[in-house]
């Protein structure tokens, strides 16, 4: 037993060097202790909340920028306490925002608010920036209900501006911040609220450090996303709390890879996934360490939602304790402490395959299993649960008895609820894995692991126990 902690305490160190070492070089941010500052109020921002403050915070940033130019140094914009209401503001190289613990930017609700162009529709933006970042203490806010057009305990309707013709779908609001084709990013001591959809939004963005944030959304509110990682690499995630509707930390490969991973120390609660991969997921995932998270009352726990053809491989969960409980079928998740898929989007799409996944030190309470699932073009391999405690019971209304397919591939399909159901795997480890199961029988607890032998194919079992416990 000692040999395999230790065997398993040099992978995950040998997981966190290989994700820090390309996230410690942030040139100028961390490279001149006494940075630059000019205050947005010296060109006129008001802070009052109902007076745009866009053109004094975009002169300011430009000025920063400018001195950041003649004097080779970081320059940190400084938001005194206040409300500064604003239309989209664009960040520029070198350039810092440094909001006060007292002081909140918050994004305006109308469409003139925005670019033309849908992509660049966010509270802040960077784009093809270097040595930015968002700092302070304070908050920036993207007063995502007043989106809403109709309040709903199941899923609010989101207010739509595809009847201007700037969109199509119900997905037509605005993100709160994002960096696209950014490089070295540090995002530390801010929090990030109420967003109308995805909070804090990487793009093609390289060597980035989030660090002390804390992101609320609306937990009735759909696609509010926490942090979405895409096409991204050399990230690091540390001490975040994450509150919110959508998927908490979702990397996306849509245009590229994502490489060098690391997210820890985090708390998550949400109404979907609390960390997902993809389901954007037409490139390479490879090298994420997750480890020492928290994740309370989720509908899903650790998602793999590979749909279009991207591989994934070398994947570390460690040290995480889980709790997921069901919530209305209009959210996707079924309440699976772990959920590991890949199947075809549709027609048009292929398998991707998942490769080298190891859950170490799980503890989880949930009212559903574990689903583990490829399919034949694209089988699961490799997979490695060792110290592992689950405890099934129920404690909501909600219906059980489904697996969770969605998005594509078989949606919302009957079946009986097993600890693990399993399906297309070549190479399976099972080692210390306790199952604890409330002993009501109107919960038809009996399966420990469901399975077709012609589908699954080496597995390994030690250390494997299930009982009944009285709760």
């Amino acid at each position: 037993m000692f040999q395999v902690q230790l065997l398993l305490s040099l992978l995950t160190l040998s997981f966190t060097t290989q994700s820090y070492t390309y996230t410690s070089q942030l040139s100028i941010l961390q490279s001149n202790p006494n940075p630059l500052s000019i205050s947005v109020t010296k060109f006129g921002a008001a802070g009052d909340g109902i007076h745009y403050d866009t053109v004094p915070i975009q002169k300011a940033i430009n000025a920063c920028s400018a001195a950041v130019s003649k004097h080779r140094r970081q320059c940190h914009v400084i938001f005194p306490p206040g409300n500064y209401l604003t239309a989209t503001v664009f960040l520029k190289s070198g350039v810092v925002l440094d909001i006060h613990k007292k002081a909140t930017i918050l994004g305006g609700p109308k469409l003139e608010d925005y670019p033309k162009e849908q992509s660049k529709w966010y509270v802040v933006l960077a784009e093809d920036a270097a040595d930015v970042g968002i700092t302070g203490g304070g908050e920036i806010n993207g007063q995502g209900l007043k989106f809403v057009q109709r309040f709903d305990k199941k899923k609010n309707v989101m207010v739509s501006w595809n009847h201007t013709g700037a969109c199509l779908g119900d997905e037509c609001r605005p993100r709160l911040v994002g960096f696209i084709g950014c490089r070295n990013i540090e995002i530390s001591d801010v929090r990030l609220i109420e967003p109308a959809y995805w909070c804090l939004h990487l793009v093609r963005s390289d060597n980035t450090s989030i660090s002390d944030v804390t992101i609320y959304g609306d937990f009735n509110s759909p696609n509010n996303d926490g942090i979405d990682i895409e096409d991204s690499n050399n990230t690091v995630i540390t001490r975040c709390n994450i509150n919110t509707g959508d998927d908490a930390i979702c990397p996306k490969s849509s245009t590229g890879p994502v490489h060098n991973l690391t997210a820890t120390n985090c708390w998550i609660r949400t109404k979907s996934s609390a960390i997902k991969l993809g389901s954007a997921s037409f490139y390479t995932f490879k090298n994420f360490l997750f480890d020492n998270i928290t994740i309370f009352e989720s509908h899903r726990g650790l998602a793999l939602q590979i749909r279009d053809g991207g591989n994934v491989s070398d994947i570390t969960f460690s040290n995480i304790n889980i709790s997921t409980r069901y919530y209305h079928p209009s959210w996707w998740g079924r309440a699976e402490p772990i959920y590991v898929t890949t199947c075809p989007r549709d027609a048009t799409s292929k398998a991707g395959s998942i490769s080298n996944l190891l859950f170490v030190n799980i503890t989880s309470t949930s009212e559903n299993g574990i689903f583990l699932s490829g399919s034949g073009g694209g089988v699961l391999s490799n997979l490695k649960f060792i110290n592992m405690n689950l405890t099934y019971k129920r404690w909501t209304k909600y219906p059980d008895g489904w697996v969770d397919y969605r998005p594509g591939c078989q949606e919302l399909v009957k079946h009986q609820t097993a600890g693990v159901m399993m399906e297309h795997i070549d190479g399976l480890v099972f080692e210390n894995v306790v199952m604890k199961w409330s002993n009501d029988e109107s919960m038809r607890w009996n399966n420990p692991l469901d399975f077709r032998p012609s589908t699954v194919n080496n597995i390994s079992m030690l250390n494997f126990y299930s009982r009944s416990y009285q709760q």
